[in-house]
């Protein structure tokens, strides 16, 4: 059950990191998807993956 709502957590803390990471970095036009393949990669690998997804936005568009 512990690990169950560690998760949930996680979900929850990764929503937010990606919504305040939006909300910064709309003044330079770089926008990331809050979806559930978002959510979960950023809760699963952490802050190294919003990274990745910022370069990988940057080197696409």
């Amino acid at each position: 059950m512990k690990k169950v709502v560690l998760f949930f957590k996680k979900i929850l803390l990764s929503f937010f990191i990606l919504y305040g990471f939006n909300v910064i970095a709309a003044n330079f036009n770089i926008l990331i998807p809050i979806n559930v393949i978002t959510v979960l990669l950023v809760s699963l690998l952490g802050l190294p993956m919003l990274f990745s997804l910022v370069l990988l936005f940057v080197m696409l568009y």
